[in-house]
């Protein structure tokens, strides 16, 4: 651990002088390596007259470095917003990119042709996609973003994610102090919530920042990150995800653009499915409770010279999910949920990329690890909110949509996002074909009646169940 007081640190801007400013940095304590990707510290701190706090924090500093340690200082002491210190978020998230990623690759703007390129490949995508499902185009436009638009664009999804779990802890850091000592202790808790939001605003933009490092579009999670609307690819990352693959770039964007214009029709045109997501995701943080006994126990013994032991404490064992059967129901719900979205998504793009690409199995199943391992987001939402974002269940979902592609045609199949009750649960993925032949409520008839009853007309037209496995 670090002997810093407070020893809050971004991470360094990326040097100008290249390898020589990296190596620099690291011997002044600035790095941040990937060992520690959430770690806190100045730069300076280690080295000479590390047993002396101060010289520790100070000793190796020009004044620009400790002009920036007490601005940050400042910043954090005297934030006063929400649970996550989320202008910190984006300064880190934006720094993390500018320092590449382990590879050794740099973000880059985007240029002329990489963004026609990206055009192009939504287009065709959407194109192939007409054959495949009855959902029409969800985007409206194709953009190609840098690393660091990636990160601007999907901040306001991260908050909508992030913010209730992060003030469950600022409540608990507030909680653990003894009724009778809160009132009179008002400027420590608030000091103590600042902090606890500078923390979670560190680790987010961080995290956020290494996940820019790999994504390939807007959507990689399962989750609508970015703007209603708009595909995106990220060249840079696009072209690294091919890179090892003995694929042509070609086919490897216009795989990945598929699976993104895939994503955005069911986005687009099921209104209720983004809200059922972040529902599930809000629904399952409601259940996480946090270890206030440890919380307790690390600041009942904070020391000024290690306050790496309170960050750990956020991000090992700090959120338990409560074992009730409502947590579990909200965890079954959220990866039911997420398997039946990339299901879809999997079974949609490989009808229409198998009759036209060589390489479609294999990227298929390059994707498929990917996303079953975790994919990106699996370590951003473990360290976050204790939750890994997994479609554990993917190929059962992917095999039940193409069983009733096969059964029911592709309207009938896509018919079933209509409604969440149409959808199948987690016993339906362990019984496909028990699904595929069951009958199915016709919503439609109750859309009519609606209708109907709010015309006047008076008639009611019986709400009947069809067999669409017949029909």
């Amino acid at each position: 651990m670090s002997d810093t007081p407070f020893g809050f640190g971004l991470p360094p801007e990326e040097p100008d002088d290249g390898d020589e400013g990296k190596k620099k940095d690291q011997q002044s304590g600035g790095g941040q390596g990937p060992a520690n990707p959430f770690g806190f510290g100045f730069p300076g701190a280690g080295g000479a007259g590390a047993d002396n706090p101060f010289a520790a924090m100070f000793g190796s500093m020009n004044p620009t470095d400790l002009g920036a340690a007490f601005q940050q200082l400042g910043q954090m002491l005297s934030y006063e917003g929400g649970p996550v210190n989320w202008d910190m978020a984006k300064q880190i998230a934006r720094q993390t990119v500018a320092q590449g990623t382990a590879d050794g690759t740099k973000d880059s703007s985007v240029g002329p042709a990489e963004r026609t390129a990206v055009q192009e490949a939504v287009r065709l995508a959407d194109l192939w996609l007409d054959d495949a499902t009855s959902l029409p185009s969800g985007a409206g436009t194709a953009v190609a973003w840098s690393r660091a638009e990636w990160v601007e664009a999907t901040l306001p999804a991260w908050k909508e994610l992030v913010d209730p779990v992060a003030e469950r802890v600022g409540g608990a850091m507030g909680d653990i102090l003894p009724e009778e000592m809160q009132a009179m202790a008002g400027p420590l808790i608030g000091m103590m919530k600042s902090m606890g939001g500078a923390m979670f605003g560190q680790q987010i933009g961080q995290a956020v920042g290494v996940l820019a490092g790999e994504v390939v579009g807007s959507t990689d999670v399962g989750l609508p990150l970015g703007p209603a609307g708009k595909a995106a690819l990220l060249p840079v990352n696009v072209e690294a995800f091919g890179r090892d693959l003995g694929i042509g770039q070609d086919e490897v964007r216009l795989y990945l653009a598929l699976r993104e214009a895939a994503h955005q029709r069911l986005f687009a045109h099921v209104p209720w499915l983004r809200s059922h997501l972040f529902g599930a995701v809000e629904g399952y943080a409601r259940g996480i409770k946090v270890d206030t006994a440890k919380l307790e126990d690390v600041v009942g013994q904070f020391d000024p010279q290690n306050p790496e032991e309170l960050q750990q404490a956020l991000q090992q064992g700090m959120f338990q999910p409560e074992d009730t059967p409502e947590q579990k129901a909200a965890l079954a719900r959220l990866e039911t949920a997420l398997a039946l979205v990339e299901g879809w998504v999997d079974a949609v793009v490989h009808a229409a990329a198998k009759p036209r690409l060589s390489s479609a199995d294999a990227l298929r199943e390059t994707l498929r690890r990917r996303r079953a391992t975790g994919g990106p987001a699996e370590q951003t939402f473990a360290t976050l909110i204790g939750l890994e974002l997994r479609p554990r269940r993917l190929r059962d979902a992917s095999r039940l949509w193409a069983s009733l592609t096969d059964a029911r045609g592709v309207d009938g199949r896509d018919a079933l996002w209509a409604h969440p009750d149409m959808l199948p649960n987690a016993s339906d993925l362990d019984d496909p074909d028990g699904f595929v032949h069951r009958e199915q409520m016709d919503f439609s008839e109750l859309d009519k009646m609606l209708g109907e009853a709010a015309s006047g007309s008076g008639e009611k037209p019986d709400l009947k169940k069809k067999d669409d496995d017949t029909e």
